[in-house]
């Protein structure tokens, strides 16, 4: 049994491969690129709207709701970044229902790939928000000892996220092999559904993780302000 779509090669020439995790990976994001492309080419404000911008529309708002949920104060800022990763994982996992298909996130390289995207984005929205000197600040805060605490968190959470998200995904591909190769054809249809809610859940999950993450990037500590005295008679 494949442990990895890495080991599926489609292509090779010496030293250059093309295997199923970099086909997938670019497939789906052609998907996204191009569906993107024809949902939004003729958008229309007026009640008469087609129903692929209605879903556009909802998939949108509600990305945008649970963003301004977590803490961020200006969601829209963040959306195409979080909901570009929220959408990416969901596909990944929605088109599992593919016969011979396998997602991209049951390898470890796609996975650790999307967790340095995380990592790249935070002190960025962090330096935009804040600036530089205030960002670098946040790591010696509240006394210098926690700048190598500080340091190895970062590293830390972004390895988390790649291995939660990859063990996850794999892990239920792995479940759904074995079932379709011992038991009937019913139960691994069942196994396959549930696989698609989990593939959703982690989604979530991997895109909310994302946000809190810059939440704590970009939050600024406000000086208390002192209360003024009162006017004894």
């Amino acid at each position: 049994m494949r442990l990895s779509p890495d080991e599926i090669i489609l292509w090779q020439y010496g030293f250059f491969k093309i295997n199923a995790t970099i086909a997938t990976t670019w497939a789906l994001m052609l998907l996204l690129v191009v569906g993107s492309g024809l949902i939004t080419r003729r958008l229309s404000r007026d009640l008469d709207r087609t129903r692929w911008q209605n879903m556009l529309e909802i998939v949108v708002t509600g990305i945008e709701k649970q963003i301004q949920e977590v803490g961020l104060r200006h969601p829209r800022k963040y959306i195409g970044f979080l909901g570009t990763l929220f959408l990416f994982v969901a596909m990944a996992s929605l088109c599992t229902v593919i016969p011979g298909y396998e997602p991209p996130t049951g390898s470890l390289s796609t996975t650790a790939a999307l967790a340095l995207c995380v990592m790249v984005a935070v002190p960025l929205f962090g330096i935009e928000d804040q600036g530089l000197g205030g960002y670098l600040k946040s790591y010696i805060e509240p006394t210098v000892i926690m700048l190598p605490f500080n340091i190895i968190s970062e590293i830390s959470r972004t390895l988390a996220l790649a291995v939660r998200l990859f063990g996850n995904m794999m892990s239920g591909a792995m479940i759904i092999g074995i079932l379709v190769s011992i038991t009937p054809f019913l139960f691994p249809i069942v196994m396959t559904l549930l696989g698609l809610l989990t593939g959703m859940v982690q989604a979530y999950i991997f895109s909310i993780l994302a946000a809190v993450y810059i939440v704590a990037a970009t939050h600024v500590r406000k000086p208390e302000t002192q209360q003024a005295p009162s006017n004894q008679p």
